[in-house]
């Protein structure tokens, strides 16, 4: 009789187990954010560092995090991300185009010699850069990690 009793606990007891591992990998697994709050969390300080140059200077520092977070970005926020890669990869490349540096360049004042159709590039990019939807997407995504992640992104 306790023979049987002990093999009866122990069976319940690695029945407790399994039941634990399989609950503890599902959970893992049906997270749709951890992934994208691992990266939120990996790219924080970065993004931090990079937006503190300026508001224009510091997005284009920021791109290489955006790009990766836009790449595990949750189906949710995805347009966003997207639309923030797409400005910022948009005025990077018109200034790159126009062989000016980001950190230097002013609308008042562009670079003695500047093609007119790279100066009308790069100020129609920052235009679309600094718009009302990109506002809002970066908003958004910020507040997505702050909601969701626990992790300002401090955009």
């Amino acid at each position: 009789m306790r023979r049987r009793l002990l093999l009866a606990a122990l069976g319940l007891v690695a029945v407790a187990a399994l039941v634990a591992v399989v609950m503890v990998r599902t959970v893992g697994e049906d997270d749709p954010f951890a992934d994208y709050c691992a990266e939120v969390a990996d790219h924080r300080e970065d993004v931090g560092a990079a937006l503190s140059a300026g508001p224009t200077t510091g997005l284009l520092r920021a791109l290489p995090s955006f790009e990766d977070l836009a790449a595990k970005s949750p189906e949710d926020i995805e347009a966003d991300w997207t639309l923030v890669v797409e400005r910022v990869t948009a005025l990077r490349d018109a200034l790159d185009d126009a062989g000016v540096d980001p950190a230097s360049y002013r609308v008042e004042s562009p670079p003695t010699g500047l093609a007119e159709e790279d100066r009308a590039a790069i100020e129609s990019a920052a235009v679309r850069l600094g718009s009302p939807d990109t506002a809002t997407a970066l908003a958004r995504v910020e507040q997505q990690a702050r909601d969701v992640c626990k992790t300002p992104l401090s955009m």
